[in-house]
């Protein structure tokens, strides 16, 4: 008699800690890279973040994908896919800090080099001079 008055509780209870589960296990993985992505982009630095441990996760993830035709999980295909998406911004985030830094770097020897030519360019702000 207790049983058949908590099950009208105990079936929704039960299939919320499901969904909070599956959903824990979906967005658990991308967790760890949100403060990894907002310091490369605060900093503009993306020295100390590997671009081989995107290309492992990426390929680890379309295996699991290729994976979910023989056993359908819904979590685990989510779950991929989201990875996916997260790499791939990832990814596009270091590219794009990388190429700024290089790019900087090589104005920064251009402007070097000019001003180091012993007067050979003529610039606004100096004169030709003599070596």
């Amino acid at each position: 008699m207790e049983a058949e008055g908590l099950g009208w509780l105990l079936v929704p209870l039960h299939q919320l800690v499901s969904w909070g589960a599956a959903g824990a296990m979906v967005f658990g993985g991308v967790v760890p890279y949100i403060p990894q992505y907002r310091d490369i982009r605060r900093t503009q630095n993306a020295e100390g973040f590997s671009t081989y441990v995107c290309l492992v996760l990426l390929v680890a993830n379309i295996l699991r994908i290729l994976f979910w035709f023989g056993r359908h999980e819904s979590p685990l295909l989510w779950q991929s896919v989201v990875m996916i998406l997260t790499m791939l911004l990832m990814l596009k985030l270091c590219t794009e800090v990388r190429v700024a830094n290089e790019l900087n770097l090589k104005r920064r020897v251009f402007s070097a080099s000019r001003w180091s030519s012993c007067g050979r360019v003529a610039t606004p702000s100096r004169r030709h001079t003599s070596c």
